[in-house]
């Protein structure tokens, strides 16, 4: 095979999967690893992909990458109303707890039906996000409370150091929490470092943490991590987890609620 058409293989399954490794091309290509580096080298510097510890990944999920709250609700509407329906079953009819909902766009997709599962009782809901409290004001059944802090433009989640200050004085029952990238080695990532401390946060005083997480983040690993796989007890997602996610969740006896 000559070198451009492998690149070219190469190019297309990192499009295709999100993410390669270099021991995998090697098997693959039956090429050295040597040359499979080589060839991820010239790939990056054609712009086509980046290379990471390992392999390569697309260019889009590099750290720092961040798409705004317009841009992820046009991504993945059904996946997302899935992954919430399926959530619903950490919240049992007749719940009268408190629930701490994350802000994003997957666990945006909960509000309404949230509203409906706990209409008629008496539950709280505390939320950082002010896209949430909005969606959950005025509906009967269930108290409200809405964090405050400085809101980020790009993902309308309230954060700074009073945001993770009123956290920490809680004890939700259950916080239903997002992500921008899971993977098994770096657990639950996202790119800002305020955010990622409300979530850190989120996740230290909650009682049950359930990650709602699509399977386009699997794999990602943006620049904080504020969870590790330990730390969650639940993760909500609409397909299976690829092998090497699937065993580190196991090894950290975290359930996985997947498919409708």
């Amino acid at each position: 095979m000559y070198q451009a058409e492998r690149q070219g293989l190469i190019a297309r399954a990192v499009r295709e999967a999100g993410r390669v490794s270099v021991r995998d091309l090697a098997a693959r290509f039956d090429i050295t690893t040597e040359t499979a580096r080589r060839d991820l080298q010239a790939l990056e510097e054609g712009g086509q992909l980046r290379r990471v510890h390992g392999g390569a990944i697309v260019p889009d999920r590099a750290s720092l990458v961040e798409e705004g709250v317009g841009e992820r609700q046009a991504q993945r509407g059904a996946e997302k109303r899935a992954i919430a329906e399926r959530a619903l079953a950490a919240v049992p009819a007749g719940f009268d707890g408190s629930v701490l909902l994350d802000a994003g766009t997957t666990t945006g997709a909960l509000v309404d039906p949230l509203a409906r599962r706990l209409a008629g009782g008496s539950a709280e809901v505390v939320t950082n996000a002010v896209a949430h409290a909005a969606g959950l004001a005025g509906r009967e059944g269930f108290g409200l409370t809405a964090l405050g802090g400085r809101v980020r433009s790009v993902t309308g989640a309230a954060v700074g150091v009073d945001t993770v200050r009123v956290i920490e004085g809680m004890r939700p029952d259950v916080a239903f929490i997002g992500a921008n990238g899971l993977s098994h080695e770096f657990g639950l990532s996202t790119p800002d470092a305020e955010e990622a401390a409300v979530k850190q946060a989120m996740v230290r005083q909650a009682r049950r943490v359930i990650a709602l997480v699509d399977a386009a983040k699997f794999g990602v690993e943006s620049l904080h991590r504020f969870a590790g796989l330990a730390d969650i007890d639940v993760l909500v997602t609409d397909t299976d987890p690829p092998p090497a996610l699937a065993d580190a969740l196991a090894r950290h006896d975290v359930e996985v609620w997947s498919g409708p």
